[in-house]
């Protein structure tokens, strides 16, 4: 994806993030919001990152059972923290439905991102698979699902079912997961501008727009 047109030369923004993260469809949002304020051409990459790698595909519980379990915690706690993060998210224009949401692995939904991407179509299908976890409630760990949404943003339902089947991109979702080790990234949303400059969270746009505005600065130093 490239937005806004009037720099010199793209600055590069490769983003560590999981379909299964309240932060990153907001970190998501907060971004968009920067670059939109701000005065340049910006290239975005999405890159594999699984919060939970041991989760089934299908977790028979609600999101409360998961955290409960998966991070030692009261229900009641638990739902107390989901609650916020539904008002959170709401301030940022989307509608968490933590009720519906159905929990499960997002290794197949990472191999097609990398579908998409190959395709020109990667922000889009990020954008769609946010929404339909978070939001509508569908299992995005399943073949047929991912077919349905990948179709909705103009993909190739066919040449995705073969792809995900074939486990095709496994690979380069786990290079995806290695750079994040090797970077040290251990929470998402992450971002990495111009490949030398990170950003750990769903920051305030005006944090992004600063640190796009000190590799531009940076890159016209150098000249």
């Amino acid at each position: 994806m490239i937005v806004n047109t009037s720099a010199a030369r793209p600055v590069k923004v490769d983003i560590w993030s999981d379909i299964a993260c309240p932060w990153c469809f907001v970190g998501k949002r907060r971004f968009e919001r920067a670059v939109a304020d701000w005065d340049g051409e910006v290239e975005v990459e999405f890159h594999s990152f699984e919060l939970a790698p041991d989760t089934p595909v299908d977790f028979e519980g609600s999101e409360v059972d998961f955290l409960a379990h998966h991070k030692g915690m009261d229900p009641a706690q638990v739902e107390q923290m989901l609650g916020q993060m539904t008002e959170l998210a709401a301030a940022e224009g989307l509608a968490y439905d933590f009720e519906a949401l159905r929990h499960t692995k997002t290794l197949l939904a990472h191999q097609a991102l990398h579908f998409a991407k190959d395709h020109g179509l990667q922000v889009q299908l990020k954008e769609r698979l946010l929404s339909a976890y978070f939001e509508q409630g569908r299992h995005v760990g399943r073949v047929d699902e991912l077919v349905e949404l990948g179709a909705e943003v103009g993909l190739d339902g066919a040449a995705l079912r073969a792809a995900l089947e074939s486990q095709q991109y496994a690979e380069a979702v786990e290079a995806d997961i290695a750079q994040a080790r090797a970077y040290g990234i251990s929470g998402v949303p992450f971002f990495v501008f111009d490949g030398r400059l990170g950003v750990s969270g769903a920051q305030d746009p005006g944090v992004f727009t600063q640190v796009l505005q000190r590799v531009v600065d940076e890159a016209e130093a150098t000249v």
